[in-house]
């Protein structure tokens, strides 16, 4: 399979549904706002956006399955299968607050193969297929080179619903405010690790996220040249609800922090 020409071909319809989502800015009214759970919402764009990748995708790879955020399509168990979040910042979008995107990946027998994440308001696609690089707007992207914490920029996300680690993660966030350049919580996971990739940040940490808040994102981030894992170092982070992401230098200071705030 040519995953570099399945990408190429993804990248406009994931560009058309961002392109009605930006269209969409400022228009739902509180009453087309649904509430999933308490930090948690969704409106008829997201619905609408998915619709639109899941018609766009299948051309494209019609054999393939889908795992959606929105439910528009059932999931399927099949060799390749798209995971789609069709509004990553969903709140921010609703507020109005200018970090949104659009987060696609290609996954093929359990392995991840293709990611793309379109942020809508800075119109940066970044996008990167299995051992093709990394990319954004069509120029090559690596992540950072910086060797220490303390010169470290981190971003991570404040869990909405899943509390039950919350004492694990001040404690980590204290360590961070204490011990880098600082931190930022920009609302969408899948830009988070977009930035990562092409060395705005340098590292991502965050618990209780979804397969399709990173998919795209960890795509990017490794053929960017970076690590990404679970806490404990390991592969289980599509499906276990945790993730760090970071450039070589600061992966094994990464890993030893999460493994002793978290598994204690």
């Amino acid at each position: 399979m040519n995953y570099q020409k399945i990408c190429e071909q993804a990248i406009p319809v994931i560009k058309n549904a961002g392109q009605f989502i930006r269209e969409q800015l400022g228009n739902v009214k509180s009453g087309e706002i649904e509430v999933k759970a308490l930090n948690s919402l969704v409106s008829y764009v997201d619905k609408s956006a998915e619709e639109r990748l899941v018609k766009g995708l299948s051309k494209i790879l019609p054999e393939a399955v889908f795992l959606t955020e929105e439910k528009t399509i059932e999931a399927k168990e099949g060799s390749y299968r798209w995971i789609i979040d069709p509004l990553d910042g969903t709140t921010n979008f609703l507020h109005q607050l200018p970090v949104f995107s659009v987060s696609v990946a290609l996954q093929y027998n359990n392995q991840l193969v293709v990611g793309i994440v379109f942020e809508i308001n800075q119109d940066e696609c970044f996008y990167a297929w299995q051992d093709g690089g990394a990319y954004l707007n069509g120029q090559r992207i690596c992540v950072s080179s910086t060797q220490t914490l303390s010169n470290a920029l981190i971003a991570t996300g404040f869990p909405y619903y899943d509390y039950d680690r919350m004492a694990n993660y001040i404690d980590v966030l204290k360590y961070f405010m204490q011990h880098t350049r600082g931190i930022r919580r920009l609302g969408s996971a899948a830009v988070d690790l977009a930035y990562v990739a092409c060395g705005r940040f340098d590292a991502f940490y965050e618990y209780s996220l979804n397969a399709w808040d990173i998919a795209a994102g960890t795509v990017i981030v490794r053929e960017a040249g970076g690590q990404v894992a679970d806490f404990q170092g390991q592969s289980n982070y599509l499906f276990g609800r945790e993730l760090m992401a970071s450039n070589n230098a600061l992966f094994e200071v990464m890993k030893k922090l999460m493994l002793s705030s978290f598994y204690k």
